[in-house]
């Protein structure tokens, strides 16, 4: 039994190395010839700082990656507003006509494929600036289309929140003499926190590296990042591109750790309120 519970142990462990390094190898591999010297792929002839340099000259992806941070910031944001309150409509109004109509369009987006929603989006778009004159495809047309896109996640990820938190604390709220409006502001918003601010952080990215609704939605002038990298691929790999992308892990990975670390102080923060508030009992 003892020699069974090992190997099982052991092979669960092995394929889950396997997995992480099929997920986790390419991009060590990527950031390890970011600092190639060579422009050869895979071939490496030595340490160097040569493309990190060559990039701060490339106005191309310096530009294209600024628009990316714009958009990416714009598009989170109102995709976080959105998605809260579509939450909140489907979390605390369980009846009210055309609920199952206005439940499965904003979940629409997260099952159509990307191609099939930037087509009908270019459709309307292009319908639109042939009789109204507005918008040109840009900057607006994007930041429309990401939201259209993370407004789906943002909703189902402060959803579950909702669904999770007592409703005792807001009729307790509404008990005391406030209205509806200052409960949400004053009760549940401070409560869902953490989940705003992962939805943020998760329609941020996605908006960061989107390549199909960009490539639709994009005109002259408005070529974001993963749209010069996708088009610089296919003339053969870039050692720049390396480099950019080796930068915009390492702000990810910052981002990701600086949230963990603001997780965790609020977490023992609410444990030694909460141990307080028993202890004052």
């Amino acid at each position: 039994m003892n020699g069974r519970n090992f190997l099982q142990r052991w092979f669960g462990r092995g394929w889950l190395s396997l997995g992480y390094l099929f997920l986790y190898l390419p991009i060590i591999v990527l950031i390890v010839f970011s600092f190639n010297s060579s422009r050869q792929d895979m071939v490496w002839s030595g340490f160097s700082l040569r493309w990190y340099s060559e990039l701060m000259s490339d106005t191309e992806i310096i530009s294209g990656f600024g628009l990316s941070l714009k958009i990416a910031f714009m598009s989170a944001t109102s995709s976080v507003i959105l998605g809260t309150f579509a939450a909140f409509a489907l979390t605390n109004y369980q009846r009210f006509r055309g609920r199952t109509l206005f439940s499965s369009m904003v979940s629409a987006p997260l099952v159509m494929p990307e191609v099939i929603i930037g087509l009908s989006l270019l459709l309307m778009l292009v319908s639109m600036q042939k009789v109204f004159g507005f918008p040109e495809r840009g900057v607006l047309t994007i930041w429309l289309g990401h939201t259209l896109l993370g407004m789906a996640y943002a909703a189902v990820v402060v959803q579950s929140r909702l669904q999770e938190m007592s409703k005792s604390l807001a009729e307790a709220a509404m008990d005391l003499g406030c209205r509806a409006h200052q409960v949400f502001f004053l009760v549940t918003l401070p409560n869902i926190t953490q989940a705003l601010a992962s939805a943020w952080l998760l329609t941020f990215t996605l908006s960061l590296d989107d390549v199909v609704l960009s490539a639709f939605l994009s005109g002259p002038g408005s070529t974001t990042m993963p749209l010069v990298i996708f088009s610089r691929a296919r003339l053969g790999l870039d050692p720049r591109v390396n480099a950019i992308a080796a930068l915009t892990i390492l702000a990810v990975t910052i981002a990701v750790i600086v949230y963990a670390v603001m997780l965790a102080r609020a977490d023992r923060r609410r444990r030694k309120q909460m141990s307080a508030a028993y202890s004052a009992d």
